[in-house]
């Protein structure tokens, strides 16, 4: 470790300003405001308009986290961004968003783990601080799910929303900053949750345009099971790891996916509720950007303080898994 640790020196979030309501939603599909809430707990969600991009929201988040960080971008050694909406294939949105920010010759690169994206996205910059080839890294976790989301299939357009969140990852103190990780994938259940078309497997043509396949398709059951177990079993293993106990806990800042697999795992480390950053209620299933948009929350309205145990966990379509604990730094 060099003599010191590795933490987050700013965050930041941008949310469209676009609100779409449940009973936006129950004029939409076959629907209600009462089965969404008790489901889901999700009242509303934002969403982005036709004119803008990932790239869009990942520039207003990151300009906010790099305020708080008090640094340039021209001062940045690398940026990854955690996405599965990405502007384009290629080049990466990363790279659009280096342009965008004017942070000219930064590596930059994207990173596709679904919801888990953005403690992927961590977990690397982490290890580029601590071997010291680099100082600053900005990480965004961004998704425009609205952009891939079928709103005639009540099964999936109650759940998502867009947004963005950023961080800046930086040295810190010894003994502060990030003090574990655990990531894992399980392939086997990648059917569970995917967008089939528009890839090589099955490139954009006229027959998976009417099959409906460049949509997010999912199998609810079988993710809802998943999730409370994965979730449950790396948010004690993450904080064992770190050699601390569930009782060292002050804060979980989870996916924000379903409020009832949020509470299981609140439950398993034996958390009162306001210990637990939660937002899906206004924001929706953000897939990437979930984490730092709560994260940037609780951090600007006082409730993260220097010195707090945080663990953040997530998960998404893979499947993957991803968690961390941190002693917060800032």
């Amino acid at each position: 470790m060099r003599g010191y640790g590795v933490g987050i020196l700013g965050v930041g979030s941008f949310l469209p300003e676009k609100v779409l309501t449940n009973q936006d939603l129950e004029k939409m599909v076959d629907t209600s405001d009462e089965w969404i809430r008790t489901r889901t707990g999700i009242r509303e969600r934002r969403v982005a308009d036709e004119n803008m991009a990932s790239s869009d929201l990942a520039y207003e988040a990151s300009v906010k986290a790099l305020q708080h960080a008090g640094i340039s971008a021209d001062e940045l050694d690398m940026i990854i961004v955690a996405t599965v909406t990405p502007d384009m294939f290629f080049p990466s949105t990363a790279c659009i968003l280096q342009h965008k920010l004017g942070a000219r010759k930064v590596a930059a690169v994207d990173l596709s783990a679904a919801c888990s994206g953005f403690l992927y996205a961590v977990s690397t910059a982490t290890q580029f601080v601590q071997t010291g080839m680099y100082r600053y890294i900005l990480v965004v976790g961004v998704d425009c799910l609205s952009k891939i989301t079928n709103w005639k299939d009540r099964n999936t357009c109650v759940l998502f929303g867009d947004g963005a969140g950023a961080v800046v990852i930086d040295p810190t103190e010894e003994g502060l900053g990030f003090l574990s990780f655990e990531l894992g994938a399980d392939g086997s259940g990648a059917d569970f949750l995917n967008l089939p078309a528009g890839g090589s497997r099955l490139p954009a043509s006229t027959r998976t345009l009417e099959e409906e396949k460049h949509f997010i398709h999912m199998n609810g059951q079988e993710v809802f099971k998943f999730a409370v177990r994965i979730m449950e079993q790396i948010s004690v293993s993450v904080i064992e790891k770190a050699g601390l106990s569930t009782d060292d806990v002050q804060f979980l800042v989870p996916h924000q996916a379903n409020l009832r697999i949020i509470d299981a795992a609140r439950k398993r480390l034996g958390l009162g509720e306001k210990q637990v950053v939660v937002n899906l209620d206004r924001y929706g299933n953000m897939s990437s950007a979930s984490i730092p948009v709560a994260l940037d929350e609780a951090v600007h309205d006082g409730r993260i303080k220097k010195g707090d145990i945080v663990v953040f966990v997530g998960f998404g379509g893979g499947l993957t898994w991803g968690a961390s604990t941190m002693r917060w730094n800032i």
